[in-house]
C-alpha cells in the first residue's frame, strides 16, 4: 500500500516548506505499506495542484509499482492545509488512480466532487479553522457529498469530520483517516463513471478516453453499464468518447450496444487487440487497469 502525505505551505518561503516537509515525513505511522511524504516541485500558492503535480503522481505511483511492488489497488493521498487543498483538487481528477483520500484542514478552490463517486473520501477541519472559510466549506463540502450519494447510494462514500474546540492544527485528531482508508480496495472498472475534467484535464478516467490533445476543461460526462452488453450514456457535454472494455467488465464474445436518451448508438461486437492492451499499459504502467477492447462513441449533442 502507498500513501502520499502532502503539506508545504501555499506560497511561503523555501526554508518553510523544506520545514514542513521535513516534519510530514514523521507525522503518522501506518500500521502497514509505504508511507511516502513528497516536496513540493515549488513554493507557489497552489504547490499542491499545478497541473505539473498531476503528472509527478503519475510517474510516483507507476514507478513504485514497480520497484517498491505497491499494489496499484491500495494507493492513497492525505494532505494537511496547503496539502489539504491539492486533495480536494487531485482526488476527483485522479480518482481511478486511487482507492480513497483524505482531506484535512484545506480549501477546495474551484475543485469538484463529482469525480469522486468511486473512491472514498473524508474531510476533517477544526471547528475553529476560520482562515479562508476551512470550516463552513468542509461542512459544505460534507452536504454537497451526502446529497450526491443520496442521489447515488452506491457511489462517493465518505465521512465529514469537524473537530470541535480545535483550531488549524487538530492535534493529530486527524490521524483516524489512516485506518479508515486502510479498508478500502480502488475498483479500476465500476460500473458508473462521473468524469469531470476540470482546470487540469486527463485524457483518461476508468474505462473512458478522449483523444489526445482535448484539453477543454469543464466537460462533464456520466455512463454506466448494465448486464446483457449495454452501456448507457447518461449525460455528456462531449461529443465524441472513447469506451475502453475487457472480459471482466463485459461479455466480449457478444455484441456490445451503447444508448443514449433512449437512442442506441452502436451494436457491434468489438474485437480484442494487442494494440489497444499495449497502449493502456503504456499510459500508466498499471496492470489492474488494462484494457483489450475500445470503441470510438459519437454522443448528438444538442447545441
Amino acid at each position: 500500500r502507498q500513501q502520499p502525505r502532502l503539506h508545504d505551505e501555499a506560497g511561503a518561503p523555501k526554508e518553510v516548506n523544506d520545514q514542513q516537509w521535513e516534519n510530514q515525513k514523521r507525522l503518522y505511522q501506518p500500521d502497514e505499506g509505504i508511507y511516502l511524504a513528497p516536496r513540493a516541485p515549488t513554493n507557489t500558492w497552489n504547490l499542491w495542484h499545478e497541473t505539473h503535480v498531476d503528472r509527478f503522481f503519475d510517474r510516483l505511483i507507476e514507478d513504485l509499482v514497480v520497484l517498491e511492488d505497491v499494489d496499484p489497488n491500495r494507493v492513497y493521498i492525505l494532505g494537511y492545509s496547503a496539502g489539504g487543498d491539492g486533495v480536494y483538487q487531485l482526488a476527483p481528477r485522479m480518482a481511478d488512480r486511487l482507492a480513497a483520500a483524505s482531506m484535512m484542514a484545506g480549501h477546495p478552490n474551484d475543485a469538484s466532487p463529482l469525480g469522486l463517486r468511486n473512491i472514498a473520501f473524508s474531510i476533517q477541519v477544526g471547528g475553529n479553522d476560520g482562515g479562508y472559510n476551512r470550516n463552513k466549506i468542509a461542512r459544505e463540502w460534507g452536504e454537497k457529498l451526502d446529497a450526491l450519494q443520496k442521489a447515488d447510494p452506491d457511489g462517493y462514500v465518505h465521512f465529514t469530520k469537524v473537530h470541535e474546540g480545535k483550531g488549524h492544527w487538530m492535534d493529530r485528531e486527524d490521524a483516524i483517516a489512516v485506518p479508515w482508508m486502510a479498508k478500502v480496495t480502488r475498483n479500476p472498472f465500476p460500473t458508473r463513471v462521473v468524469w469531470y475534467r476540470s482546470g487540469t484535464t486527463h485524457e483518461r478516467f476508468y474505462w473512458l478516453a478522449v483523444g489526445s490533445g482535448n484539453t477543454q476543461a469543464g466537460d462533464v460526462v456520466a455512463m454506466y453499464m448494465k448486464k446483457k452488453n449495454a452501456i448507457t450514456v447518461e449525460s455528456s457535454t462531449l461529443e465524441r468518447l472513447t469506451i475502453r472494455l475487457n472480459d471482466t467488465m463485459l461479455d466480449l464474445d457478444q455484441p456490445v450496444t451503447v444508448f443514449f436518451g433512449g437512442q442506441q448508438l452502436l451494436q457491434r461486437k468489438l474485437d480484442r487487440t494487442i494494440a489497444v492492451i499495449a497502449k493502456t499499459l503504456a499510459e500508466r504502467g498499471d496492470p489492474a487497469s488494462v484494457f483489450s477492447a475500445a470503441v470510438a462513441v459519437a454522443v448528438p449533442i444538442q447545441k
